[in-house]
This record gives C-alpha cells, sequence and structure tokens, in this order.
C-alpha cells in the first residue's frame, strides 16, 4: 500500500513539475514577443494620433506627452527617457518645440535609434510675426507648428509611413499602406472642409491675434494676416512686456481686430488684459492650438481638433 502512495505521489510530483516548466516556458516566449514586438515611441500627442493612424495594430506606438500638456516645457521620467532609448523608431516635431525632450531624443538617437523629426521635414516657414513696429522675437527661426497647415501633415503623415516600413521590423508594409492612404483621404476632406468653413470670412476680417504666434502655417495656407500675440514669441515661456502689449493694441486698432484666439490649455489672463486695455470691447475664443485633449473633451484626435479650431474661428471672425 505504501508503494502505491509512493508512487502517486512521485507522478503528481512529476506531473506538477512538468505543468511549471511549460508554464515558464510559455511565460518567457511571451516576454521575449513583447520585447520583440515593434515599437514606436513619439514626443507630442498629436503627432503621436497620427502616427497610430498610421501604424494602426501594425506595432506598439506611445505617446510620451498627455492630454492638454504644452509641449514647449513638457518633460519626461526616468521611465519615458528609457522608452526612447528602447524603441524601434522615435517619431518627434523638431524645430525646437519640445525643449525639454531634445536632449533625450539627441541620446536615442546617440545610441543607435532611427529618429525622424517631422516638423523638419515639412517645409518650415519662418515665423509669421506679422506687428508693426519692429522685429520680434523668434522672427525668422522656422515655426514648428506645421500641424495647423492639413496639406503639411498630409506630407508628414507620408513621410512617417515610409519611416516605419523602413526602420520598424516585423510590420505589415501592405497594412500600413494601407491605413497611411486612408487618413491621406481623410486630411484631404479635412483641408477641403477648412476650405470651405473659411470662405464665409469676409476679406478685411481675416486678421489673427493669438496668444503666442501658433497660426502662421493656417494663415498662410487658407489666406489669413497674422496682426500679432500676446506673447510676441512661438513659445509660451516667453513673457510679454508692457511696451509689447501696448504695440499689440496699436496694431489690432490699426487692423480693427477685436478677436483674440487664446489656447484652451494655457491661462487666458494676458489676453482678458487686452480686453480690459481695448475697453471690454474684445472677443477671447478658445482654441485647441498644442495639444490634444483627452477622447470627448473637445479635441480628442488631431482631426476633430482642427475642425473645432476652423469653426470657432469662422464663427469668432464673422460674428458682430
Amino acid at each position: 500500500m505504501s508503494v502505491r502512495v509512493g508512487a502517486a505521489r512521485a507522478r503528481a510530483l512529476l506531473v506538477t513539475l512538468i505543468s511549471f516548466f511549460v508554464l515558464a516556458a510559455t511565460a518567457s516566449g511571451c516576454a521575449g514577443g513583447d520585447d520583440a514586438w515593434p515599437r514606436v515611441v513619439v514626443t507630442t500627442n498629436i503627432l503621436g494620433d497620427i502616427t497610430r493612424e498610421i501604424v494602426g495594430d501594425e506595432a506598439d506606438v506611445s505617446v510620451l506627452m498627455k492630454p492638454n500638456a504644452d509641449p514647449h516645457s513638457f518633460g519626461l521620467s526616468a521611465v519615458q527617457a528609457a522608452e526612447l532609448e528602447n524603441a524601434d523608431l522615435v517619431v518627434y516635431n523638431g524645430l525646437g518645440l519640445e525643449e525639454n525632450v531634445l536632449r533625450h531624443v539627441e541620446a536615442a538617437r546617440e545610441s543607435g535609434v532611427a529618429t525622424f523629426a517631422a516638423g523638419e521635414a515639412a517645409d518650415p516657414l519662418p515665423f509669421h510675426t506679422g506687428r508693426e513696429g519692429g522685429p520680434e522675437e523668434g522672427a525668422g527661426e522656422p515655426d514648428p507648428h506645421f500641424w495647423t497647415d492639413p496639406d503639411r501633415v498630409r506630407k508628414a503623415a507620408g513621410l512617417i509611413a515610409d519611416q516605419v516600413a523602413e526602420h520598424v521590423d516585423g510590420v505589415d508594409e501592405k497594412a500600413l499602406r494601407d491605413n497611411a492612404a486612408r487618413y491621406d483621404g481623410q486630411l484631404a476632406d479635412l483641408t477641403t472642409w477648412m476650405e470651405k468653413s473659411f470662405a464665409a470670412v469676409p476679406e478685411d476680417r481675416r486678421a489673427l491675434v493669438t496668444n503666442h504666434h501658433v497660426f502662421g502655417y493656417l494663415a498662410d495656407r487658407f489666406g489669413f494676416r497674422v496682426i500679432g500675440a500676446v506673447i510676441p514669441s512661438g513659445t509660451t515661456l516667453a513673457s510679454p512686456s508692457s511696451s509689447d502689449l501696448r504695440s499689440l493694441i496699436q496694431a489690432m486698432e490699426k487692423a480693427g481686430v477685436r478677436t483674440v484666439f487664446a489656447d484652451s490649455s494655457q491661462p487666458t489672463k494676458l489676453a482678458e488684459v487686452l480686453r480690459q486695455e481695448m475697453g471690454g470691447d474684445v472677443d477671447v475664443v478658445s482654441l485647441y492650438s498644442e495639444s490634444l485633449t483627452e477622447k470627448g473633451k473637445g479635441a480628442g484626435t488631431y482631426l476633430e481638433m482642427m475642425r473645432a479650431n476652423t469653426s470657432a474661428m469662422a464663427e469668432g471672425l464673422t460674428g458682430d
């Protein structure tokens, strides 16, 4: 009897050990699969959304910048910095936009990671400073805010697809190209819709004043004039002086502009100062200019952001 019990226990132990090693091997294989799974890391959430539309299910796309963040000032955790160096491809804006992140991108590049600067590849324009009275900070430097022109986004999206196909092993290139073609069609539709929406804005009202210089590409593409910005720079990290504000007020009064567009993720205090200085007869309209929101909060995708901004701008410039 004891022999039978011992044999039974031995068989049970053997089954347990076999099960353990099978599970361990399976777990090890899964872990190796995760490590081998293609990985694209994107710095800003606008580029992140565009990249996800193109990549689809062909790779993991990790976006470093959270919703409603400021691309000029957001930073990375140690874990996020490590993500960059473990990526197959890093997509970033460039042109000085991600000021606190660029050194990490450079470190990833030096370690052998493929990187792609979308802004630098999208035919960058110099800043549209526009304001009379002399040059402004950043005048003549390349403007990183290319995404306000959907045609330039079409070009960047096609180049992102090329970069993924070239540098990310294991993706289905046909699926990638199909995704890129579908999204290109949506971007073309966006451009057509924006043209029709802006057609309702009279020529004498096609003048823009914003919190800082962010809509130069949109102005160039759709025929607007950039009168000036509350912060006379391409970055939210700069600050206006009292003379800057006086100069802007004079330019607005000369052009007959009574609407200021302020970024939804930035305080509108400076725009409110203009309202007070101009006798209260100034409308401050909120736009999504440099960051997407959380899903369902108004600008969860690039397409949604551009449609919301276009509607707000057209209404703000035509309203009495």
